[in-house]
Order: structure tokens, then sequence, then C-alpha cells
């Protein structure tokens, strides 16, 4: 094995895709066979084509590589919670040997780069269009600024251009991300906005904390779920889209409102005292709902009652009151 650039995994002579060679993987996987995914072959022989127009452009290939990277791995992680997303799950089920089954969450790890790849490819090419980088100045307002819209064309085309249409107006207000980091850089060149001391305005650097973890990080942190009583990697697979989303909910609004609670300070010593238990009480009460969402789920899921009271902190009965409250049952 040796350290190859990602576009450089692909042997198209054989239709494999080269692993990591850091990532302990034993000795079940050594390549992923790509022979029946034709697309992801192709991307290789594309990808030569984009390259060549970033150095064109004077830009490094694997500085735009990176930033597609990032912003697809990005999509990948979100796309979960995505119900019209069928293209990816097909792929990773084919890069698992038909299907990844119940070992789903590490063949996930093991198959991204992979089943990711053509979107990539396709990515890269659309951040070094000319055309594209207009709309951004376009969705922007040009010479009157504005704040980027949910239905802005940029966003739209490069759905388009991966395929998905509907997925524009998700990317668009994934505010933070990569995407719409790289938006920003383009509209700062634009406009000739100062960069404050000690920043970088690049448009192909992606900060540290929008790099995607390595595929031998993902595996680790699977690895140290999974000692943990109650493990997530057992149930997660298969709780169901809504689910997962409304814990999520559940998570972020106890989150706002504590970070709300910030400025709760002001006022009398009374009328500080007041708000703040009103809202730690908002808090604990949507994490208590959430507590017990997970743990439905989980039981539902078939791990172990025990386990899963001991990770929430409960005894079993104290667990079977909570569940039965929201209409769960213990199996």
């Amino acid at each position: 094995m040796r350290y190859a650039q990602r576009w450089e995994r692909v042997c198209v002579r054989h239709g494999r895709w080269l692993l990591d060679a850091d990532a302990d993987l034993g000795q079940d996987v050594e390549y992923l066979d790509v022979r029946g995914l034709p697309e992801v072959v192709g991307a290789r022989r594309r990808w030569a084509r984009v390259a060549r127009r970033a150095v064109r452009a004077g830009v490094g290939p694997g500085e735009v590589f990176a930033v597609a990277y990032a912003v697809v791995c990005r999509w990948w992680e979100q796309a979960l919670e995505w119900p019209q997303e069928r293209v990816w799950p097909a792929r990773l089920h084919a890069l698992a040997g038909g299907d990844a089954g119940g070992d789903f969450w590490r063949w996930r790890a093991v198959a991204r780069d992979a089943a990711i790849f053509p979107e990539v490819v396709e990515v890269a090419g659309a951040l070094l269009d000319p055309v594209m980088a207009e709309l951004v100045w376009r969705d922007s307002g040009a010479g009157r600024p504005r704040a980027l819209p949910a239905d802005g064309a940029f966003c739209r085309r490069l759905g388009e251009r991966v395929g998905r249409g509907w997925l524009g107006a998700l990317a668009a207000v994934d505010f933070g991300g990569p995407l719409t980091a790289w938006m920003g850089a383009v509209i700062r060149r634009r406009r000739g906005v100062a960069v404050p001391p000690g920043h970088r305005d690049d448009l192909w650097w992606v900060r540290r904390e929008l790099q995607p973890p390595s595929m031998a990080a993902q595996l680790r942190a699977l690895t140290k779920e999974a000692r943990l009583p109650g493990s997530g990697t057992v149930w997660r697979s298969v709780v169901e889209p809504e689910r997962r989303m409304l814990i999520s909910g559940l998570l972020e609004s106890a989150e706002e409102q504590l970070v709300q609670l910030r400025g709760a300070q002001r006022g009398s010593s009374a009328q500080a005292a007041e708000r703040l238990l009103r809202g730690l009480g908002y808090a604990v009460g949507q994490l208590q709902e959430a507590v017990r969402e997970v743990s439905e789920a989980a039981v539902e899921a078939g791990v172990r009652v025990e386990d899963v009271a001991a990770w929430a902190g409960l005894s079993p009965d104290a667990l079977a009151e909570v569940l039965g409250a929201g209409g769960g049952t213990v199996r």
C-alpha cells in the first residue's frame, strides 16, 4: 500500500478503489470493488480534465479537490436526513458487496470517499467555472449587497450538476459550511473587501474545523463508541430519519435556550433568578424528552434495557416509567 491522493485511488484496469494505508481495517478489506459502479471509474477520467483546468487557472488541483471534498463530505453527513437521496445509499451497499447490513456505520466510514467521488469531481469542476462564480455574485446582489437567498441560482445550478435538483435549497441554507465559506470568499474578492489581519481569504482554503475526518479517525471513533454502554452504533442505522430529526431538534432547542441564558442576568436579582430558572426548566425538559426518544429508539432497535438504563443513568424500572410516559414499551 502507498499513500495516494484521493483522485488516484481508482485502479481503472482492475476496477478497484485503494483504501487509506493508515486505516486499521483488519485483513477482511483490502480494497473496494467498483466494477459495478462505472460512474466512479468515469469520474477518475473526468478529474484529469478538471485538474488541467485548475492548472490553467493558476490553482493547485489538490487545493480545488480539498474544497470540493469538504463540501461533498458535509453533504454526505447531512444526507442521512434527506429522504430524496437515493444514489448514495445504493452506492454504499454496492461497495459493501451488496448490503452493508448490521455493519452499516463501519461501511459508511470505509466506503465514503469512493461513494462520493463522482460528486466531488463534479463540484470541483463547478467551483472552477467562471459562470458559476458569476452566479454567486448575482445572488449576492452584485452592486447592491443582500443576503444570499435560499433559492439562489448558484446553489440551484450546483444541485442540478450533481444530479439532485432538490439539493440547491438545502445547500443554500447550510450557513457556516465549506460551500458558503467559498461563496463568501468569491463575494469579498469581487467587492474588494479588506481581509482583517491574521485571517485568510483564500478561495481554496478549508478551515480546520470544516475539514472532514479521515477514515482512520472515523473508525477510531466507532471503536471507542462501541465500547460504551448503550452504544449508538447498534441502533442508529435502523432509526427512521424522522425520529433522528426530532431528537436533533430537541437537542438544538435546549442548546439555544442555554445560550440565551447568558444574557439573563439583567434586572434585579429576583428577576434574573426567575428568568434563569424558567429557562433552565425549559432546557431540562427538552433534554429529558431527547433522552426518552433516544432510549425508546434504542430499545426498539434491540439494545438491552439494562444497557440503555446505564447510559441514561436510570434504573431499569425508572426507564420503564420514562418510556411508558411517552407511550413506548420495554421489550
